[in-house]
């Protein structure tokens, strides 16, 4: 028996005790410390979950949650013994486990839960010198290629506020009522040791797009322009130079 045949044999007998499986794993598995084993890797997988997306727990309610996180897990287990990042394409599952699927907001919640953990977990960066930057001529900060701080998040949710769902279960704060349905993004950064977040207009979120390519700041500026008419680009560099979600190695054309 090669090797990994034996290991892909007891990972999927840990994963599904119902699954079919060899003679030789039926015997192993139907051991009474291999139940042990599969419980520990079941509890681990879903207190991870639990973990990574608090807020979409906190809406749905610990059954219902568990319940979707159990059947995530049987199609989507981990693939990495850290399990901080685990969960990745939780939100989609969302989208299609039938007792979710008819909460449209709910997998943007849990984008805005998963973005939080990627900016918690990602990389540091000097921050720029905002006051440097101001003190530019217009052609000069123009030519300068600006990047999103490795740990800025962003998203833009066009149909639903998804993030003041997220924002008030996340700061325990009561929600307005009635609540406006109408389209929101959000802004997720880590420039401390903290993350925090704020509400980011659609034209942030295409200047943020835009500035994650090679275009320099004053072809991203008119790009967003271009889409978001009227935007005060000003405004929104002024909103992402405070909140760290721009990083310091910028160079300039």
């Amino acid at each position: 028996m090669r090797l990994t045949t034996f290991q892909d044999g007891i990972a999927a007998a840990l994963r599904d005790a119902t699954a079919p499986r060899p003679p030789w794993l039926a015997a192993l598995a139907a051991q009474p410390g291999f139940a042990v084993y599969r419980n520990t890797v079941t509890q681990g997988s879903l207190d991870a979950l639990r973990a990574n997306y608090p807020t979409v727990r906190q809406l749905l309610g610990g059954d219902c949650f568990d319940g979707s996180a159990l059947a995530f897990m049987r199609r989507h287990p981990p693939s990495d013994g850290q399990l901080l990042l685990y969960g990745e394409g939780f939100a989609s599952h969302l989208a299609h486990w039938a007792p979710t699927a008819a909460l449209p907001y709910l997998p943007d919640v849990a984008r805005l839960d998963r973005l939080w953990t990627e900016s918690h977990s990602a990389a540091d960066a000097p921050l720029p010198n905002a006051a440097h930057l101001v003190a530019l001529p217009p052609e000069a900060l123009g030519g300068l290629h600006l990047r999103p701080h490795p740990a800025a998040r962003w998203l833009w949710c066009a149909e639903h506020p998804a993030y003041t769902l997220w924002q008030r279960h996340r700061e325990a704060l009561p929600l307005a009522a009635p609540l406006t349905w109408q389209g929101e993004g959000a802004l997720l950064t880590r420039p401390g040791a903290a993350v925090g977040w704020c509400a980011l207009p659609a034209a942030g979120c295409t200047l943020l797009d835009l500035c994650a390519t090679d275009l320099s700041l004053g072809e991203a500026a008119a790009a967003t322009l271009g889409q978001h008419p009227g935007a005060d680009l000003g405004a929104l560099l002024a909103q992402l130079l405070r909140a760290g979600a721009l990083a310091h190695d910028f160079t300039p054309v």
